[in-house]
């Protein structure tokens, strides 16, 4: 038996070698890779509908954060310091445990050749797919970091009380154009946020609806540190699907984060006013430029070839 097994992790590093980032990376080294990792996810948001948005999430906390390597992932130790403590990772980020069942799955398929960052890639895909959204060929051939940044956690990780402004700069800094922006931002069609992240927003925000406000107010108190952690659906007209109601809600000011809100009536919104109109009434383009975007997002700063390894557990490295 270990001489089949050492026969079989052989055939795997082969394949997958000289390989570069191409969404046939694992056709010949793990076929079954893509499916299994589908399967994972399909069951784990049929169980939870909001895990879908919670693994999309990781996906993109992950790639902002010196690129597409996985380090989100990686846990704290004595000695090393991850990300899942940064101010916006902290008590919020969530569905590690859905990648460590992909990773024991994928592992038994084809030892040492399925990277974290790919998984990672690949259920973000498969979460909007089983919340009814649009699919698309994930490139891969990503491998993972050994290393983690708190420091880049907290500062490249756009938060909830950006503009216009900063939220096109931060982008642009990872070379995302204002197309991704409003379309990446329409991810927020799915998934919660906690009332620590919208409270200024109820309480001082002139661009919100009365009706709206009042309702969120009753489940988010306005002193810091009461009922920080309560949760609201950041779309309240079709939460657990996937489709352009973010956009929608928007046009009737009730968009759930500050910087959602700016996209359409922030100063400095031209041109993102423009898409979140165009988003809103053809669902198409926004599905046709959300899949962009997010080949566009995973393609940031990814270690191929030799670089990093290809992690056992994605919680730490090997």
């Amino acid at each position: 038996m270990a001489s089949s097994l050492s026969a079989l992790l052989l055939l795997c590093l082969a394949a997958s070698a000289s390989a570069q980032l191409s969404p046939k990376f694992y056709a010949s080294s793990s076929p079954g890779a893509l499916a299994a990792i589908k399967s994972v996810v399909t069951a784990a948001v049929a169980r939870e509908a909001r895990m879908g948005a919670s693994l999309l999430r990781l996906h993109f906390h992950d790639c902002f954060v010196q690129g597409c390597d996985a380090s989100v992932l990686l846990s704290d130790t004595a000695t090393f310091t991850g990300e899942q403590g940064a101010n916006p990772n902290v008590a919020s980020i969530r569905g590690m445990g859905v990648i460590d069942d992909i990773k024991a799955r994928v592992e038994a398929l084809c030892p040492r050749t399925v990277s974290c960052a790919d998984i990672l890639a690949v259920a973000a895909r498969d979460s909007v797919v089983a919340l009814g959204g649009p699919s698309w060929n994930v490139p891969l051939g990503r491998r993972d970091s050994t290393s983690a940044s708190l420091a880049l956690a907290n500062s490249d990780l756009p938060p909830p009380s950006f503009n216009v402004s900063n939220l096109i700069s931060n982008f642009a800094a990872k070379g995302l154009g204002v197309t991704d922006l409003v379309a990446l931002s329409g991810a927020h069609t799915i998934g919660q946020s906690q009332c620590k992240n919208f409270r200024n927003r109820l309480y001082n925000d002139t661009d919100i609806d009365s009706g709206f406000a009042s309702a969120l107010k009753a489940n988010c108190p306005r002193p810091t540190g009461s009922g920080d952690a309560n949760l609201a659906p950041l779309d309240t007209t079709t939460p657990t699907s996937f489709d352009n109601a973010y956009y929608q809600n928007l046009q009737s000011q009730k968009g759930l984060l500050h910087s959602d809100q700016v996209l359409l009536t922030g100063a400095g919104s031209r041109r993102t006013r423009t898409l979140v109109q165009t988003y809103a009434s053809t669902p198409s383009r926004f599905s046709r430029d959300f899949v962009v975007a997010m080949v566009k997002m995973g393609n940031i700063s990814p270690l191929t070839g030799a670089q990093g390894q290809i992690r056992l557990s994605c919680s730490r490295v090997n």
